[in-house]
């Protein structure tokens, strides 16, 4: 399998498949396709695995491109921003964002990852639930808008508004912190909880949040 990132910040993902090689997305995910591909739609890992995969807002059956001869066959990001690939190796795992998934190999494997502090989930503006993504294998992430990567050293600490976090690897863990005091909280612009990454460990971020979107366009709404 070979690919090509193009498109600047409207990215879009443009592989070429040879005879047998497979890639899985989210159902109904490609964009386009040139030459032989057969499209299969299944419950990728059995039905619980997929009952699960709906918790994260995903669909619950996944599909299947499968080259039948050389071809090529392309993935879009939904929003502007940026497409990551990433080479995970066998038992390897990253935690993202339950919207940035756009596809993988066929050896990679998508499951449900729990905030271990509820607290986190809650308010930390990532989620309760998240998804972890485990090779072997090569997955493919959009983030939206500017994507800083981190790297982070043991015990060392990022610290980022709810929603910016994108990916980090596994050894990475998440928690919440509130902002300062109340007076800091309701003046200062910036919410009320912070979300705070601690390493060992690489974190991206995203400079586009859905939440930022909505609050940008809000203002052009009727009766505001």
């Amino acid at each position: 399998m070979r690919y090509s990132i193009e498109g600047g910040n409207l990215p879009a993902l443009i592989m070429t498949l040879e005879p047998g090689e497979t890639i899985i997305s989210e159902a109904g995910a490609r964009t386009w396709s040139r030459g032989p591909v057969k499209t299969e739609t299944r419950a990728q890992g059995g039905i619980g695995k997929s009952i699960g995969r709906m918790f994260t807002g995903e669909s619950l059956f996944m599909s299947n491109y499968t080259a039948l001869g050389s071809c090529e066959i392309a993935f879009t990001s939904s929003f502007p921003g940026r497409i990551i690939a990433k080479t995970l190796a066998p038992g390897e795992s990253i935690i993202c964002q339950k919207t940035c998934f756009l596809c993988a190999t066929s050896g990679v494997d998508l499951s449900l990852y729990f905030q271990k502090k509820l607290g986190a989930g809650l308010v930390g503006g990532e989620g309760f639930i998240m998804q972890k993504i485990t090779g072997p294998g090569m997955v493919f992430l959009e983030v939206d808008g500017y994507c800083p990567e981190y790297d982070l050293r043991p015990g060392e600490q990022i610290v980022c508004d709810t929603g910016v976090l994108a990916i980090m690897d596994s050894t990475c863990t998440m928690d919440i912190q509130t902002v300062g005091s109340v007076k800091n909280a309701i003046f200062g612009g910036e919410g009320i909880f912070d979300t705070v990454i601690t390493g060992p460990g690489k974190v991206w971020l995203q400079t586009m949040t859905a939440a930022k979107v909505a609050k940008c366009l809000s203002i052009y709404m009727p009766g505001k």
